[in-house]
C-alpha cells in the first residue's frame, strides 16, 4: 500500500498551478527583459547622438597642449551641414571639407548609412540647426549641438599688436599694419578677412566660426609677416597678442 501511495501521478489541480506559477514567472522575465532592452536602446541612441554631434561641431575633449583641437564639419567648412548626408559624402565638391566625419563604426569603409537612424531604426531628426532629436522609441531624445547658432558661426576675435618693448604703433604706423585671417565661407572656399588695428594696436573680427584659423600680421613697409594659428571656440571671445620683432614706434 505505502508503495503504491508513493508512485501516484499529480492532480490536475497540482499541473493546472504549476502552469499557473510558470506562467506568472514568464511575463515577469518578459517586463524585465523588455524594460532592459528599452533601456539598452535609449542608452545606444545618446552615444549616437553624441557621434553626430561631435561629427557636426567637434568634440571638445580633444586636445592638444591645452588648445582643443577638434571642430568637425562646421570647423572646417564654416557652416552647418544641411542635412546628416553631408557629414558622410561631399555636398559639392567642396575644397574645405575634410569628411567623412562619421559613418557605420562597424563597416571598413564607414561609408554605411546607419548612422542616420536610432537604436529602433527610426531617423533622426536634423534640419541644419543646432539639435538632433530621436523619437524612434517613443521617447523624444534630443541631443544640443551648442546654445545658439551664433555660438558655432559667429564669434568674435579680439587682437593687440605691439613691437618688441610692447609700444602699440599710434597714431603715425596704424595704417601700416593689417591683420589677416583666413576662414571657411560655409560654402566650400576660404576666405582672406582683413582689418586694420586701432592707434592702441586692438582689432577685433566678427562673425568668426569655431575652428582653428590662419591668422597674419603684415607690416606693409616692408613687407614683413607674423603668421599664427588662432582657436576660435563655441560662444566665446578668442584673444591673441602679437609683437613685432623690432623696436618700430617708440614715441609714435
Amino acid at each position: 500500500m505505502a508503495d503504491f501511495e508513493s508512485n501516484r501521478g499529480y492532480t490536475l489541480i497540482e499541473l493546472v498551478l504549476v502552469l499557473v506559477i510558470i506562467g506568472v514567472l514568464a511575463t515577469v522575465g518578459l517586463r524585465s527583459l523588455s524594460a532592459v532592452n528599452r533601456t539598452s536602446r535609449i542608452e545606444q541612441t545618446r552615444q549616437d547622438l553624441d557621434r553626430l554631434a561631435h561629427a557636426i561641431a567637434g568634440n571638445p575633449e580633444l586636445a592638444a597642449a591645452g588648445a582643443r583641437t577638434d571642430f568637425g564639419y562646421v570647423g572646417d567648412v564654416g557652416g552647418l551641414p544641411p542635412d546628416l548626408d553631408a557629414l558622410a559624402v561631399n555636398p559639392g565638391g567642396w575644397s574645405t571639407w575634410q569628411g567623412p566625419y562619421i559613418g557605420d563604426q562597424f563597416s571598413s569603409g564607414g561609408a554605411s548609412t546607419n548612422y542616420k537612424y536610432d537604436a529602433w531604426g527610426g531617423a533622426f531628426v536634423y534640419s541644419g540647426g543646432v539639435s538632433i532629436t530621436s523619437t524612434g522609441g517613443g521617447v523624444i531624445l534630443t541631443r544640443q549641438l551648442a546654445g545658439s547658432v551664433a555660438d558655432l558661426l559667429y564669434n568674435p576675435v579680439r587682437l593687440v599688436v605691439t613691437d618688441i618693448d610692447r609700444t602699440p604703433p599710434g597714431t603715425i604706423y596704424d595704417d601700416s599694419l593689417r591683420f589677416l585671417l583666413t576662414v571657411p565661407n560655409g560654402s566650400g572656399e576660404v576666405a582672406v578677412r582683413t582689418v586694420q588695428p586701432q592707434p592702441s594696436g586692438f582689432a577685433q573680427f566678427d562673425s568668426v566660426p569655431i575652428g582653428i584659423h590662419l591668422l597674419r600680421l603684415v607690416y606693409l613697409p616692408t613687407a614683413d609677416t607674423l603668421a599664427r594659428q588662432i582657436v576660435v571656440t563655441p560662444g566665446a571671445v578668442s584673444y591673441l597678442e602679437m609683437s613685432m620683432a623690432e623696436n618700430l614706434w617708440t614715441g609714435s
